[in-house]
């Protein structure tokens, strides 16, 4: 298994330039000052989300409201019968991610913004969201991003309010309040 890592490690190194324009696809999203946020802890999740992976190309919910600063756990589940990922980042990291994967259909990687799921599989992805503004997440297995498996976050700044619906909080039941 390690072996698999460093393999993928030392791919996406020799790719990086090509594959990763931006640059910091291994290193951009632990940091504070990345777009999306910051891998999250566990013991400061605020609110879990669950989410769906199916295979005819959907994420349900497509669409998450969050608050800046909030910290989500994100329990997701592939209801299908096919290998299907949940990668959270800017429309352009996903948009030359998916490029890669194209290029290395096998490629295996881990990063914190993301879960790779086979058939029936469960996991999850903790993140915390430290920037106003819109996250993507997307399936990048070859053909799924462009079957239109994509969704959005819509982090609201501090002190915004934030539909209960819409931000999957009925997911757990709960409407008001943190876990």
């Amino acid at each position: 298994m390690k072996i698999q890592h460093l393999l993928a490690a030392v791919l996406v190194a020799i790719g990086s330039t090509a594959a990763f324009a931006s640059g910091n696809h291994a290193d951009g999203h632990g940091n504070e000052d990345s777009a999306i946020g910051k891998p999250g802890k566990a013991q400061q999740v605020t609110r879990t989300v669950n989410v769906d992976m199916t295979d005819n190309m959907r994420f349900t919910p497509a669409s998450v409201e969050v608050k800046q600063g909030e910290t989500i756990r994100f329990k997701v589940k592939n209801s299908g019968q096919v290998k299907h990922e949940f990668v959270l980042g800017t429309e352009q990291e996903l948009k030359e991610h998916y490029q890669a994967m194209l290029k290395n259909p096998e490629m295996e990687h881990e990063d914190p913004q993301m879960i790779t799921l086979a058939g029936g599989k469960t996991g999850e992805v903790i993140w915390q969201f430290t920037k106003a503004g819109k996250v993507d997440f997307a399936c990048l297995q070859p053909g799924h991003y462009d079957a239109g498996m994509k969704g959005a976050v819509t982090v609201a700044k501090s002190g915004a309010k934030v539909s209960a619906t819409k931000a999957g909080a009925k997911a757990d039941g709960h409407t008001d309040h943190a876990h």
